[in-house]
């Protein structure tokens, strides 16, 4: 299984952030509506809570790959509460996913219409400007969910953030921003991957080391990041560390770009 493929939405299929895009749409960034009060039953309007229903069936669809149905299942939750921030939240994404970057970003800017504080929605947008190459509006957006006080989504947030100032060609801001990850969320793979992966490019090897170390010495491991460290140790003269890694690659991930790279000794790629 190769984790590095999409960032997504709502859980983690880590991969891709490694600095490409994403396709899928279900993962890191979120769709709940930071903050706000929590809303329990006891103070949830009847028509908040039918809006409700309508978006968790669509947040399931969404996260089954059925967008058009979650699609027609967040319109229905809009014509019961037009008012519904992560019913437009939600929009977003599904269009992020359809590729109709007008309508999400339309979604998104109505979201922030209605609560401009929410910081899931401004985490979302900015990742869409990103990908559009729009990285000045994008930083600002990770910024303004980074100082809502009540945002419990910094650490992934700093980490997308630092992956878009990668794709800006700014690494110093990048390493400042994955290091404030990593200081929030030491765990996270997409965090420890691209921190290390800025560093070895960098020419920052015994640094390098130390985050790849860490994480191709957890569960979290998997070809590209034993590749990386293959070729960080091989910089380093370690050539021990060089077989043990590249023994994993070929065992683990035998069919991997990453394990023919290694069996044709390309370590300077």
């Amino acid at each position: 299984m190769r984790f590095f493929t999409c960032v997504v939405f709502v859980s983690v299929c880590w991969s891709a952030l490694v600095l490409s895009g994403c396709a899928n749409s279900s993962g890191v960034l979120g769709v709940s509506g930071s903050g706000n009060d929590i809303v329990t039953e006891s103070d949830e309007p009847e028509q908040r809570r039918r809006a409700r229903l309508r978006l968790e069936l669509a947040t399931g669809y969404f996260e089954q790959g059925q967008t058009k149905v979650a699609l027609d299942e967040i319109k229905q939750a809009l014509v019961i509460d037009p008012t519904y921030v992560d019913a437009y939240n939600l929009r977003g994404l599904v269009y992020m996913r359809l590729n109709d970057i007008a309508m999400a970003e339309s979604s998104f800017r109505q979201a922030l219409a209605i609560n401009p504080r929410n910081a899931d929605v401004a985490h979302n947008y900015g990742w869409m400007l990103c990908q559009q190459a729009r990285y000045g509006d994008s930083f600002r957006l990770f910024a303004q969910a980074v100082a809502n006080p009540t945002y419990t989504g910094k650490a992934k947030t700093l980490m997308t953030l630092g992956v878009c100032q990668i794709r800006a060609g700014q690494p110093v801001d990048a390493e400042q921003s994955l290091m404030q990850s990593y200081e929030l969320d030491a765990g996270n793979p997409v965090t420890g991957y691209n921190l290390a992966r800025l560093l070895y490019q960098r020419g920052e090897l015994t640094r390098a080391q130390f985050y790849i170390r860490r994480l191709n010495n957890s569960e979290l491991a998997n070809a590209e990041t034993l590749w990386l460290g293959v070729k960080t140790e091989y910089k380093l003269n370690n050539r021990e560390a060089v077989l043990q890694l590249g023994e994993q690659l070929k065992k683990r991930f035998a069919q991997s770009p990453e394990a023919a790279a290694y069996e044709k000794g390309a370590f300077d790629e």
